[in-house]
């Protein structure tokens, strides 16, 4: 096992339900370690160079509305495997197909509610990682 970084989002669903806490605390308690933090109102600009892979999908506009319009949380997480342990520990995109205990299976029933965003592979949390953060916004350990 590799140590790697995710990046992960606690979403406006989540974060004006007050979960940001609750979703970070399940990620520390898996042993992965935060690296970088901070809060933010995403701009149209970011959200969609955010969901560019997205962007020819019928539901890329809904995506932007729901990341722009409220605060979110960004981070950075640090650990062994830390992008299949955040994907297991943040449950399905879809969370009525998530399984109790995770965080979209415990906090989310609605597809365009689920509450975090997490990198799902190396190419995505690097891209993802550089466009969120500053590398002096990092912490090394």
């Amino acid at each position: 096992m590799a140590v790697e970084r995710t990046f992960i989002i606690v979403k406006p669903s989540g974060f004006e339900r007050n979960l940001t806490g609750e979703v970070l605390r399940r990620f520390e308690q898996r042993g992965l370690r935060l690296r970088g933090l901070k809060v933010l109102k995403v701009s149209t600009k970011l959200a969609k160079e955010h969901y560019d892979e997205h962007k020819d999908r019928p539901f890329f506009g809904e995506l932007i509305e729901g990341l722009t319009r409220s605060p979110v949380t960004a981070a950075v997480l640090e650990g062994e495997s830390a992008i299949a342990v955040a994907r297991a520990t943040i449950g399905a995109t879809d969370p009525i197909a998530s399984a109790p205990g995770t965080i979209r299976g415990d906090f989310a029933i609605e597809l365009a509610e689920n509450i975090v965003h997490g990198s799902d592979s190396p190419k995505s949390a690097k891209r993802e990682i550089a466009l969120w953060f500053d590398k002096a916004e990092l912490t090394k350990a």
